[in-house]
């Protein structure tokens, strides 16, 4: 019995003095933690926070960068000086339409300036998930009203957007293809941006014009212009296309990448039907479409990227064969061959030869080599599954060469003619552009017939 009530008055003070060291144990955790976070702020563990923010004033975008890869703590702090009013003030420079005295220079600076500070919010903010990175990084932006859709007055005179976009290249870059996903459906919501590109592509083309324009301005200093890889171009332009129908992304690509007014800026949308036009017009059309078709992207075929061009040349209403000539000689051997032998497998074969026509017209103007476009022509004709087809393409070929012959010449001899005179100066192109072609089809035949 004794021993009994011994042994129940020993236990007590053995089960208080455990549970009394667990207590001092996590006391000590806990001043370890303490202690741990301290140490991570190394020298800077002795300064008032106020005067760590002091010293940050004192180093430049890319070396706070760096101090920002030392700790979580540092990082942590970095992001709290990033909100405050000073901070918010020396980072986020908005001296976006000052360029008059420094030019080329000042906006150099600042596209560089947002690159660092691109980085730099990229390694404060690497612990956090996609959707809080973009959250934080948007209330820290919301501040800059050029940077928003329709924030700034004069966007054609404005680095906003170019500087944006620089941030935002820079804040993804290597980030796979889920998380850039989610940051192009995040600006969506964030400008609306479907809703007004909807508006665009449903409507009269020019009815609108502001709203293109900012559209064009968004999508190239923002999402595109600032890639250097082709893959990430591609990326980012799939992201803007794919959501619509054909019809709508031939629209859209033209608001994009066609030829603008030199005055404001504005997409000119007559540009490819009431003349020819020259390769700057063309180029930024020709390079997306070929950047669609060589990338290897499964969002895109062949034949979508065919259907894309076969659509654009009727935007908004049907180009001049020149100008389609002249796109799909820009666009590459591959595209213009694809796109031709489709016709050909279409038995479109009278709208081929007239192709054919313009294909060497525009050699001749822009000084390419008319042995290419006979070439091309001999490739087209092995689409056709017997001879009688390809006899019959060739007759195509020299009636329809024989017609645009004559229809230039009655423009000519109707008198109405402009300043430059550009209907005789066709004319003369188209004739020595007959002549040039079948002096290569001649070297070709009689090359052939020796061997």
């Amino acid at each position: 019995m004794t021993s009994i009530v011994s042994t129940s008055f020993t236990l007590i003070p053995n089960q208080k003095f455990r549970r009394s060291n667990r207590l001092s144990n996590h006391c000590c955790n806990i001043l370890g933690s303490d202690s741990q976070n301290l140490s991570t702020l190394g020298d800077f563990k002795a300064l008032p926070l106020e005067l760590f923010q002091i010293i940050l004033e004192y180093l430049s975008v890319k070396d706070i960068s760096m101090l920002s890869m030392v700790s979580k703590t540092i990082s942590h702090r970095l992001i709290n000086y990033i909100s405050t009013s000073s901070g918010s003030r020396r980072l986020l420079q908005q001296d976006f339409h000052n360029l008059e005295l420094s030019g080329r220079r000042r906006g150099c600076y600042m596209l560089e300036h947002y690159r660092s500070l691109g980085l730099l919010f990229k390694r404060c903010t690497l612990l956090l998930p996609t959707k809080e990175r973009l959250k934080y990084i948007h209330k820290i932006l919301s501040e800059v009203s050029c940077f928003k859709f329709s924030g700034c007055g004069i966007p054609m005179q404005c680095l906003g957007l170019p500087c944006y976009g620089m941030f935002l290249q820079t804040l993804t870059a290597g980030w796979d293809e889920l998380e850039c996903h989610r940051v192009y459906n995040f600006l969506c919501e964030l400008t609306n941006l479907p809703r007004k590109v909807q508006t665009v592509v449903c409507s009269k083309p020019g009815s609108a014009r502001k709203l293109e324009l900012r559209i064009r301005l968004f999508c190239r200093s923002v999402l595109l212009d600032h890639w250097i890889q082709r893959s990430d171009f591609a990326f980012w332009l799939t992201r803007i296309l794919k959501p619509w129908p054909i019809v709508n992304q031939a629209r859209l690509l033209y608001i994009i990448f066609g030829p603008i007014s030199s005055q404001d800026g504005q997409v000119v949308w007559q540009k490819m039907t009431e003349g020819p036009t020259d390769e700057t017009s063309l180029k930024g059309l020709a390079d997306a479409i070929k950047l669609l078709y060589d990338t290897d992207i499964k969002e895109w075929t062949a034949d979508d990227v065919i259907s894309l061009v076969d659509e654009l040349s009727v935007v908004p209403q049907e180009w001049l064969l020149e100008n389609n000539a002249r796109l799909l000689i820009l666009s590459g051997n591959n595209i213009c061959f694809t796109f031709m032998a489709s016709k050909a497998v279409n038995g479109r074969a009278n709208e081929l030869a007239r192709m054919i026509v313009f294909l060497a017209l525009v050699c001749e103007k822009d000084l390419y080599c008319m042995d290419w476009a006979v070439k091309m022509m001999q490739k087209v004709c092995k689409v056709f599954s017997t001879q009688v087809e390809r006899n019959n393409f060739l007759q195509n070929v020299e009636n329809a060469f024989a017609r645009v012959i004559m229809d230039m010449l009655q423009s000519v001899m109707s008198g109405d003619r402009d300043e430059e005179d550009s209907s005789f100066l066709n004319l003369f192109h188209l004739v020595n552009a007959q002549a040039n072609f079948h002096k290569e089809v001649l070297y070709i035949a009689m090359n052939s017939t020796s061997t």
